[in-house]
């Protein structure tokens, strides 16, 4: 919020606003009011000062405090100037002051007449037309065209488009999720064709990688975890909901039927076996198995968790705010808290609640016993195979008698196949009151009717109370419900998976504390784009990727670019940032050759550090990695604990999962070269990468490190590279001559150590491995 505000004023002081030009009340007033004038006088009506709004249009006290078109008369100036603690504002013991900045912009605010606008994320979404291009100018598609208006009108020239090897790259991590290999990098530039771009799109997105990519962002979002989280932190069972999102978004299953098959999977007709495995959304928080907790304390913790996470996923809204009293900065009232927890107090959830238990996994009922999609088409294609083999005749089944044992063997195990997962049954809605300060043990509030937020309209519903499928009907309701604003949420949240940040930046806040998005104009057309396209994801993101602000370079390449435009707000160039801990995972497996792209299954387990559950207990239980080819699976299927997460998720910043994560940190450390450098995962894809490449890469030490360098970062070295890289090979010969400590370098992980190459040998090309998997470079999306 604070350095919303900053370049705010920086806009308006450095000239791109100028002093004779509008203020913009929900760009630059609002996140003023926001900070330091709302929490005293907004809409909780409990902490008001003075019966004075500033949340809402004017009226009453607070229009003749602010008296539109003559500052030097208004008392709202005049305590916001005064220079006495007993009336300047905000008061000095909240040590929220205005910057002189921040003066300057509500004087001239009021001076321009004090217009009111509606806070913008509460505001349905305008099908602007595209701005018209200036000479010189080419666009792709119209979203060019609103970037192109913006950028010109702040003095800002957009960057050159990047090199084909660059794009690629690129469009390779954000779709997949994973490195172009150096074969599809030479396909992709011999490909000379117009349309070669969009192609390579599409190839991306059919790709079932697709699939595991989202699905890394989408069960942030919904905080999927293995585990229960709280107390014991038991293992539970809900991998399949995670293979159904694989699914999903593969096969670009509409975003609006995606939403009703998680919130109200089970109340559809002829429910399918996915969507009530899709249902499974409803069950995702955390719980407690723990002996004597109190049912009606934790229900209500449930509720209260759920509520918070279906605001933040579909309305980016912050609505558990008002679970103990109304919001302090946005229109949601207590009331609508638990008039939407009403909704979903038809869940079965409780049966676990009846007895505790301090087993992992535990039982929370109700479960189902599932085959996931894919093992459900292998079982038909089975039976069908052994069908038509034993309609053979009496000489050919003999013949083919070993075939028809292998598929009945092959069926009868793939039918044990099976997984336990949560699913929601509805039961008869409990009753809700509105507990008074979120107290649990406080029955005086009164029972809720199901609703949604009362200041966003009203569900439609067909039964005697507004069901779940009610409130998933009215959130993707463009017309009757919240459709459009929901659709503002998610592609605002595409554009951040495609160049790093969103067009709003607080893609967990589109409230009052939150910033107003940077290119308005556009977000609303996106969303149109969004709804009109059939709320296909797909089509939204090739609709972005085929931009010319996509393909752009991700660094200031324009004399005062970066000056101008320091945070990339106009986004004239495209986003540089390191890639996700699951992606940093699947790059090194990949060009090590070790990585199995099996989709979908049960969670896997990495090599992890001994002891590191030691304080885990209730029950006590040991880690035990697999010593299988899931070792090398995708970082999507890590085993994710709660409370204990992987210290490679942790090093690279990967969240709990307790709550909603819509954007994840980035931070830098010297754990994360460490982890690079020594977690078992890595050291092993060095060594197999090692052994790659003195078999693959040539025969010389020069194309052996252009074959390697070139896995790493899909580029070829430059001279000075090479040379540093000659350099530490020469050293790495040097430190592994001993066969005894190279030896020990090779020893770690369960993946076959060639026989072809002297251990001293590989364990030096190992080391130079390791320092290419350390390379910045390595993991950055540029």
């Amino acid at each position: 919020m604070a350095v919303r505000i900053l370049l705010a004023a920086v806009f308006i002081l450095s000239g791109s606003v100028s002093a004779a030009d509008k203020v913009d009340f929900n760009r630059d007033v609002r996140p003023i009011l926001s900070d330091k004038c709302i929490a005293c006088h907004g809409p909780d009506e409990s902490h008001r000062e003075a019966d004075l709004r500033l949340d809402q249009k004017p009226s009453g006290a607070a229009l003749a405090a602010i008296e539109a078109g003559h500052p030097e008369r208004s008392e709202l100036v005049r305590r916001i100037t005064s220079r006495d603690p007993d009336e300047m504002m905000p008061p000095p013991k909240l040590g929220k002051k205005l910057s002189v900045a921040e003066i300057n912009i509500l004087k001239r605010w009021i001076e321009q007449g004090a217009q009111w606008e509606t806070h913008w994320a509460y505001v349905p979404p305008v099908r602007h037309n595209p701005p018209a291009l200036a000479q010189g100018e080419v666009a792709s598609n119209w979203i060019d065209n609103f970037l192109f208006d913006r950028q010109r009108r702040a003095g800002v020239q957009a960057a050159a488009i990047a090199d084909r090897v660059t794009l690629l790259r690129r469009l390779s991590f954000d779709l997949r999720g994973l490195p172009p290999s150096p074969t599809e990098l030479d396909e992709w530039l011999a490909d000379k064709e117009s349309n070669a771009w969009e192609r390579w799109a599409d190839r991306f997105l059919a790709s079932e990688a697709f699939g595991e990519r989202m699905a890394v962002y989408w069960l942030d979002l919904v905080r999927y975890a293995d585990t229960v989280g709280y107390h014991g932190d038991q293992e539970h069972h809900i991998s399949p909901y995670r293979d159904w999102v694989i699914d999903a978004f593969n096969d670009d299953l509409p975003f609006d039927q995606f939403t009703r098959e998680q919130l109200a999977g089970d109340l559809l007709p002829q429910s399918t076996i996915d969507q009530k495995i899709a249902s499974g959304y409803n069950r995702l928080l955390q719980t407690s198995h723990e002996g004597g907790v109190q049912e009606k304390e934790y229900l209500a913790m449930y509720a209260a968790d759920r509520t918070r996470n279906l605001s933040a996923v579909w309305l980016g809204g912050t609505l558990g705010c008002a679970q103990c009293h109304n919001h302090k900065f946005d229109p949601y009232t207590q009331k609508d808290f638990y008039a939407l927890i009403a909704a979903f107090s038809d869940i079965d959830e409780a049966q676990h609640l009846k007895k505790g238990s301090d087993k992992s996994p535990t039982v929370r009922a109700p479960e189902i016993p599932v085959l996931s999609r894919r093992e459900r088409t292998r079982i038909a294609e089975l039976e069908k195979h052994i069908v038509e083999l034993k309609a053979q005749s009496e000489a050919a089944r003999k013949e083919q008698a070993a075939k028809l044992a292998a598929a009945e063997k092959e069926l009868a195990e793939a039918k044990k196949s099976a997984r336990l997962t949560m699913v929601t049954v509805s039961i008869a809605p409990r009753t809700v009151r509105l507990l008074p300060r979120g107290n649990w043990m406080d029955d005086s509030g009164p029972v809720m009717q199901s609703a949604v937020p009362e200041f966003l309209g009203k569900a439609q519903t067909t039964g005697s109370r507004v069901s779940r499928l009610d409130v998933a009907n009215w959130l993707m309701d463009k017309d009757r419900g919240a459709g459009l604003l929901t659709a503002r949420v998610m592609v605002n949240r595409l554009w951040y998976l495609m160049f790093g940040s969103g067009l709003c930046r607080s893609l967990e806040d589109f409230g009052g504390q939150g910033e107003p998005p940077d290119q308005p104009e556009l977000l609303d057309r996106l969303a149109y784009e969004f709804v009109e396209g059939g709320w296909s994801v797909k089509h939204l993101m090739k609709h972005i990727a085929l931009s010319q602000a996509y393909q752009r370079v991700s660094y200031a390449d324009k004399p005062g670019m970066a000056n101008k435009d320091p945070e990339n707000r106009l986004f004239a160039r495209q986003g540089r940032f390191r890639l996700s801990a699951e992606f940093i995972r699947d790059n090194a497996l990949a060009m090590s050759g070790l990585l199995v792209s099996d989709v979908g299954g049960a969670s896997v387990r990495p090599y992890q550090p001994a002891g590191y559950y030691k304080y885990l207990n209730f029950p006590t239980r040991d880690y035990v990695s697999h010593t299988d080819q899931r070792q090398w699976r995708r970082g999507v299927y890590m085993h994710w604990q709660r409370q204990f997460l992987h210290p490679m998720l942790k090093a690279f910043d990967a969240p709990r999962r307790e709550e909603c994560t819509a954007q994840r940190s980035r931070s830098n450390t010297p754990l994360s070269a460490l982890v690079l450098l020594n977690d078992p995962t890595f050291l092993e894809a060095a060594r197999v990468f090692a052994a790659r490449t003195l078999k693959d890469g040539g025969t010389d030490d020069a194309s052996r490190l252009n074959f390697a360098f070139r896995w790493a970062t899909s580029r070829s070295p430059n001279a000075e590279e090479t040379a540093a890289l000659q350099d530490f090979l020469k050293s790495s010969r040097s430190e592994f001559s001993d066969e005894a400590t190279a030896k020990e370098l090779l020893s770690t992980g369960l993946a076959p150590q060639t026989d072809d190459v002297p251990k001293s040998e590989l364990a030096a090309w190992t080391s130079v491995m390791r320092l290419l998997l350390n390379l910045a470079e390595t993991n950055l999306r540029s």
